[in-house]
């Protein structure tokens, strides 16, 4: 192996992805295992986690609820202890709820900011304690286009996704003393479960594609180099960071 390709080598590494069982977790698990870390599913659903596990051939699946702060500690905790280390995270639990801010149900704002705020506080926070005690890990918290931009009919998402990305901020302010590095990723318009109304919506696939220099839709691949670099040595001196990958849609009017 190369110097430079050794940079982005993750072997011997575990690495825990919340929300792993479909979308945009599952794609990023599978692209760090090719890299060669050991991977960790997270969901809530066992049915999905189990599916998910067998395709990649891992043994590791932790089912636990991430917006469940105890839960989550207890998880984290057994896992290292019984286990090993995990020495990257990736926070990538969420949800999405479109209606108009005027009407915008009061219980499923709260459940936005538990589901995609609340979790990457949670489990940041009981892997945390362990890498700061081995004085290294790597934390990576999935942003969207929404910690920049908004649009009509979320506008409780796009406060979360903002949260999310000074959330990263304070995580590298606080812990990067300690030797791990916390950054974000904000990926723009991708092909997921969460995005199946609009993809599904001629005329917003349209409008997408005039409104992004790329012209298309991501693909949750297209992520995987992103979550490399940023849970590899490659990115050992970058810190509370977010990292847009959205096809140029931050880039333009």
């Amino acid at each position: 192996m190369t110097k430079g390709a050794a940079l982005f080598d993750l072997t011997g590494k575990r690495a825990l992805v919340t929300g792993s069982s479909q979308g945009i977790g599952y794609a990023l698990a599978k692209g760090l295992q090719e890299a060669g870390a050991e991977v960790v599913l997270n969901g809530r659903d066992q049915a999905k986690l189990s599916a998910a596990a067998k395709a990649l051939n891992t043994p590791h699946t932790l089912a636990f609820d991430a917006t469940d702060h105890d839960a989550v500690r207890k998880a984290v905790d057994d896992f290292e202890a019984n286990v090993g280390p995990i020495d990257i995270l990736i926070n990538n639990a969420g949800m999405q709820h479109r209606t108009e801010l005027e009407n915008f149900p009061a219980d499923a704002f709260e459940k936005l900011l538990q589901t995609n705020v609340a979790s990457v506080f949670h489990v940041g926070q009981a892997v945390a304690r362990h890498m700061i005690a081995r004085g290294a890990g790597k934390i990576i918290n999935i942003a969207s286009v929404q910690t920049a931009l908004a649009r009509p009919g979320i506008a409780p998402y796009t406060a979360t996704k903002g949260a999310v990305g000074n959330l990263t901020k304070g995580m590298a302010t606080d812990w990067a003393k300690h030797g791990l590095q916390c950054n974000s990723i904000a990926p723009g318009y991708f092909d997921t479960p969460l995005n199946a109304a609009l993809v599904a919506d001629d005329e917003f696939s349209a409008w997408l594609e005039k409104r992004t220099p790329a012209g298309r839709w991501g693909n949750v691949d297209e992520l995987v180099g992103a979550a490399v670099f940023l849970a590899s040595p490659a990115s050992s001196f970058v810190n509370g960071h977010t990292l847009y990958v959205d096809g140029g849609i931050t880039a333009s009017l």
